[in-house]
């Protein structure tokens, strides 16, 4: 009896864990604005400063961790929180929260959005232009984060000429490949810092199953695509395949979206710019701006398959290195293949905002110097985003009147 009363009480313990996780996370998911970095203030605001759920340290290696890994990174923090705080079932509570504001949101947009015409406004083409001055940003401080040496640098340019010239799914895991292993032969030596040691609520069995879901799916994805030639799977593919490539935050997977479905014809031009601009007026993690994007092709069903797929590495490596991120993070020759799987990542990224952000943004003088005005805003007055988007909307209908 005092066995089973105890087995109620733990259950009504993790209900209410559950729901708070709910509760904190979603209003962080409706206040939560300016890109990841400002995410990560408002995580330590809530749940170091004010409710103590983890210590200081706790929550720096946590970042670290999500900061190494390829995804949202501010996402993958609020999932490992959950995860810490109530297990598994934590972590995909805390992310539903977090995300799922947004979401909606922009699938709401996507769908008013289909009711109107959409040309080639002026708007439209300043916000391609502000894609093209966030997007530098983005890779600019990529670079200088994952490619501090010319071993690396070569690396991010072999990629970048190797992605530019095939432009294909299969070239780029390719790349990441051969990047692997040219970082393990040339940093096998390398030394990580020291850290203090996290544990999570997560068996090393069900990390690895995690772990070989990522990397099948990643292979076997667009295989099935090419075999079948379904649309939900090669939607399923091409939002899966970006969410796993993108270091440094939501603006990075702008190029590799792009570059996914506007050449395609899945979407327009237009309407892809058009919710790129939508998705910076919103709070929440830039990434659910695949689910606008799900909305404009196949309506509330391609919105919620096309959030699933661009998170879903998300989760699978944070649940799948948790247990392992100590042991990994110390071992130099694992280290070393991250490093030019992330110096190939640069590559990879430039060769996408060169095709198609660049080419079909820049068209003219005024163009360029257009995007230097705002690139200068974003970089050295450090103007928050909507700013930028407003600016851009504004200076590009102007330019159309010229």
């Amino acid at each position: 009896m005092d066995h089973e009363a105890l087995n109620k009480e733990n259950n009504r313990t993790s209900i209410r864990s559950l729901l708070e996780i709910l509760m904190v996370s979603t209003k962080l998911g409706f206040t939560s604005f300016g890109g990841p970095i400002a995410h990560l203030g408002y995580f330590h605001d809530e749940y170091v400063r004010r409710r103590k759920w983890m210590d200081e340290k706790s929550y720096a290696d946590l970042v670290a961790l999500c900061q190494f890994l390829p995804g949202p990174a501010s996402s993958q923090v609020g999932i490992g929180i959950g995860v810490m705080r109530a297990g598994v079932l934590g972590g995909i509570v805390s992310f539903l929260g977090f995300t799922l504001p947004s979401v909606i949101a922009l699938i709401v947009f996507a769908l008013i959005l289909q009711e109107l015409n959409i040309g080639e406004a002026g708007w439209i083409h300043g916000l391609k232009i502000v894609a093209v001055a966030v997007v530098a940003h983005a890779i600019l401080g990529m670079a200088q984060k994952l490619t501090p040496d010319l071993k690396r640098k070569a690396i991010a340019l072999l990629a970048l000429v190797v992605t530019l010239l095939w432009p294909t799914a299969y070239t780029q895991v390719g790349i990441i490949i051969l990047s692997a292993l040219i970082g393990y032969l040339l940093y096998k030596e390398h030394k990580a810092n020291d850290a203090a040691r996290i544990n999570f609520p997560i068996s090393r069995s069900f990390a690895l199953i995690c772990l070989a879901l990522f990397f099948g799916l990643l292979i076997l994805l667009p295989i099935l695509r090419k075999v079948t030639s379904l649309n939900w799977i090669a939607m399923f593919d091409s939002f899966y395949r970006s969410g796993s490539l993108v270091f440094g935050g939501g603006h990075v997977v702008l190029p590799l979206l792009e570059r996914e479905f506007v050449p395609n014809g899945w979407i327009s031009k237009e309407a892809f710019l058009a919710g790129y601009g939508a998705a910076q007026a919103v709070p929440g993690p830039l990434f659910t701006f695949a689910a606008y994007l799900g909305a404009v092709m196949n309506g509330w069903l391609g919105g919620l398959l096309a959030t699933v797929a661009i998170f879903l590495p998300a989760f699978l490596l944070i649940l799948g290195t948790l247990p392992f991120w100590d042991t990994l993070r110390r071992n130099p020759k694992v280290n070393g293949a991250l490093m030019g799987v992330n110096a190939a990542v640069v590559g990879i990224l430039i060769s996408a905002f060169y095709q198609p952000i660049w080419i079909s943004s820049i068209l003219s003088p005024i163009d360029f110097a257009f995007v230097a005005i705002l690139f200068s805003m974003l970089v050295y007055w450090k103007l928050p985003p909507w700013i930028i988007v407003l600016t851009g909307a504004i200076g590009g209908s102007l330019m159309a009147l010229l």
